[in-house]
């Protein structure tokens, strides 16, 4: 028998902090066919001496058969965790390829990617960015534990070096002309809040328009009776879903349902919440009765809560007698728990379904159709804990960037059965966001009957990836519209409108 021995050297997993591998492509989006390159690789985080100090793995689409850049829109997409990698928008929503999932967003095998005939690569490019410690994105080596804590993870800190990162990704790609759109998801709508002023103040970048599906609370404050009350219309939404409402609610139709349920939190919930024990039982227990005839939980509970129900309680609670949970980030998800006794789920459904499904997708995906071959593990959440919280001003500084550029509009999308980033709060972010009203027109609202990641359920893909479409489109200024505010005309005032504020 002969044995063969293969000496081995010692040998270190290095990420490139510069590479790049591009192939070529095609897809149908709306009936016509879409060539494109797709660019995967890493490119370095600068420091303030210029070296290295990280690559972040991305990825970037781009139309091969439009040659007029400076009228094509870039768009700009992040994720959120904080820790979580590009891989969701990417092969789910508005990438040309998607992940094999059925109707509903539940996981199928054999795992594999298809085409995406929604995506919005037709009216715009692409890129897909991880930050650090996301997907294959690292620090180099060389910094210490410390030094990439400070210089990574924090939202300040994120947004600092990610605006940075994006300065270098224009200029290297020739998009500086191009109109240009930030879209991040959870975590990554308080990333893209923040990078919307940033850009502006730090590298003289301004933006056509921010996307923000399934916001964060952007730093807006909202604790107490509003944070306790704002909850309920999303109970309301998941309760309908399931079925457990009384019929005179059941039969409406959710969106028709669900102005009933916010007036009622705004305008009676809040304030009595407010009142503590001043309420008195007797108005205690009428606004108990209302918040069950929403919730579909009990009046017997609410009471016990104080008319303040948590949020885990609630996605344990609902289908209790049933032996079922609830799930957090989509409620139409559901599990099953050890015991049915507790104060909140075991596990989240809805969150272990999608990485049954997405996980063995990327890998395969980056490997096989885009050949950008590492042995870097893929983090579909990487370690990024602790994270810096603190000063947490981006709801604000999105309003500033508005502010500041009379180009910039705003786009919120939420899923109806979102329990992390709910819908309600979604809204309210908007309304806190600029209380006087001078933005609005800048501003719109699109809800969907799903949950966090609303593009997960067909219809809503469809649905949502057009809504993008529009608003690309009309946020675009019109040839020779400048971008500028004007007053109305006195009486009497001949001269021209842009002329007014002179």
């Amino acid at each position: 028998m002969a044995i063969t021995i293969i000496p081995v050297t010692a040998q270190q997993l290095v990420t490139k902090t510069d590479s790049t591998v591009t192939t070529k492509h095609e897809v149908t989006v709306k009936g016509k066919r879409i060539p494109y390159t797709a660019t995967a690789g890493t490119q370095p985080v600068w420091d303030e001496d210029g070296k290295p100090v990280a690559g972040l793995f991305y990825t970037y689409y781009e139309r091969t058969d439009v040659k007029d850049k400076a009228n094509r829109p870039l768009v700009i997409s992040f994720n959120g965790g904080p820790g979580s990698a590009s891989v969701w928008m990417h092969i789910a929503y508005t990438g040309p390829r998607l992940l094999n999932i059925d109707d509903e967003g539940y996981p199928l095998q054999p795992y594999g990617i298809k085409e995406n005939p929604h995506s919005i690569l037709d009216v715009a490019d692409i890129v897909y960015v991880n930050p650090v410690n996301t997907g294959l994105s690292r620090a180099v080596s060389t910094l210490s534990k410390e030094d990439v804590q400070k210089k990574f993870f924090g939202i300040n800190a994120d947004i600092k070096y990610l605006a940075g990162w994006i300065n270098t990704f224009v200029g290297r790609k020739n998009r500086w002309a191009s109109p240009k759109y930030l879209i991040g998801e959870s975590y990554g709508t308080t990333r893209v809040s923040g990078l919307a002023l940033e850009l502006q103040n730090a590298h003289w970048m301004y933006l056509n328009g921010v996307i923000l599906v399934s916001p964060t609370g952007l730093g807006i404050k909202r604790d107490g009776p509003v944070a306790a009350a704002n909850m309920l219309p999303y109970y309301a939404a998941t309760a309908w879903h399931h079925k457990v409402l009384k019929p005179g609610l059941q039969q409406k139709d959710l969106t028709a349902m669900l102005p009933e349920v916010e007036e009622f939190t705004i305008n009676e919930l809040i304030p009595a919440i407010t009142r503590g024990w001043s309420l008195g039982d007797e108005k205690k227990k009428a606004i108990a009765a209302k918040m069950a005839h929403y919730s579909g939980l009990s009046e017997e509970v609410i009471l016990q809560h104080n008319l303040n129900v948590p949020p885990a309680f609630f996605w344990k609670e609902l289908l209790r007698k049933e032996g079922f949970t609830v799930g957090r980030l989509d409620s139409r998800y559901i599990g099953i728990d050890r015991q049915d006794i507790g104060l909140r789920p075991d596990y989240a459904p809805e969150l272990t379904s999608w990485l049954h499904s997405f996980t063995p997708a990327i890998n395969l995906y980056i490997k096989d159709h885009l050949k950008y071959k590492t042995d870097i593990k893929y983090n579909m959440f990487g370690p990024v804990r602790p994270w810096d919280n603190s000063d947490d001003n981006t709801g604000d500084n999105l309003r500033q960037a508005m502010a500041q550029n009379p180009n910039l509009h705003l786009m919120v999308q939420s899923g109806y059965y979102d329990g992390a980033c709910d819908y309600f709060n979604a809204k309210y972010n908007m309304w806190q966001m600029d209380p006087g009203g001078k933005l609005k027109d800048r501003m719109s609202f699109k809800g969907y009957r799903s949950g966090h990641m609303m593009y997960l359920r067909s219809e809503d893909l469809a649905t949502s990836n057009e809504d993008i479409r529009k608003f690309i489109s009309d946020s675009l200024p019109k040839p020779g519209q400048p971008a500028q505010y004007t007053r109305k005309k006195a009486a009497g005032d001949t001269r021209p409108t842009n002329q007014t504020g002179s």
